[in-house]
């Protein structure tokens, strides 16, 4: 089951035609659903994308709640989402886009245990605005914890700024999501778990929980500091970070 379903997922994601919630046919436990991200993602690497690093969700405490789930998720990321700032994102390889305004770690030395918050920095290079580009493989963005999990939490695309110092205090930083010149949502740093630095402790505990190596040189997504919006062709769609900098991609 968990290879047929991975495929599933995998065709839907390379033809960007949706599909059906998997959950509408199987139950699915949530270790079964990080089962099939897994194989689906082995499967891009079978064509020849690599790893590139991981994606947090859900480190908004209420969009937990809303979800009824007690704990983060997070997915992988491959060299083949990655665009270039300021560069051109074709609407034809996705389903039904939205982008979200993040910050964007660099591992400087690989990450193979749980971190505390007073060791992390010593683990990143360096950090940058980021916009991720998400997009669901099921019907109308409908899905359950399992569904999205399976679905690698939506990740699709990720542009990222210029890097900026590990020092760069992170506390309260505003963070607007702008489209065509309009800031459409503003969030804060503080949004993200409190502390983007308590996302990138979480992701170290997740992928020792999953046994995924985190190589110096990836890239760590902080989860969304805004909700998401949907993408149309001709926009100009912009993520700006206090003291951090900005990321811009055009939607073609």
């Amino acid at each position: 089951m968990i290879q047929s379903l991975a495929t599933i997922l995998d065709d839907a994601a390379r033809n960007a035609i949706a599909v059906d919630q998997l959950t509408k046919q199987h139950q699915i436990t949530e270790q079964q659903a990080y089962a099939i991200q897994a194989a689906s993602i082995e499967r891009r690497y079978a064509r020849g994308e690599k790893f590139i690093g991981l994606k947090m969700g859900f480190t908004s405490r209420a969009k937990m709640e809303q979800m009824g789930v007690h704990d983060m998720i997070w997915g992988r990321l491959t060299d083949q989402m990655l665009y270039e700032n300021e560069g051109q994102l074709p609407m034809k390889r996705f389903i039904h886009p939205r982008a979200e305004p993040e910050i964007c770690f660099l591992v400087k030395k690989a990450i193979d245990h749980e971190l505390t918050l007073e060791e992390a920095s010593a683990h990143i290079e360096s950090l940058a605005a980021a916009l991720e580009i998400i997009d669901s493989r099921y019907q109308n963005f409908k899905f359950s914890l399992e569904d999205v999990i399976a679905d690698n939490c939506s990740s699709s695309g990720l542009v990222v700024g210029s890097w900026q110092s590990v020092d760069t205090d992170l506390s309260r930083l505003r963070i607007d999501l702008v489209v065509n010149g309009e800031t459409v949502q503003t969030g804060s740093s503080s949004d993200i778990l409190g502390n983007p630095w308590e996302s990138l402790v979480n992701c170290s505990r997740l992928a020792v929980k999953y046994q995924q190596p985190i190589p110096a040189g990836s890239y760590i997504m902080a989860g969304a500091a805004t909700p998401a919006v949907y993408l149309k062709s001709g926009q100009a769609v912009k993520a700006v970070v206090e003291q951090i900098g900005e990321v811009s991609l055009q939607v073609i």
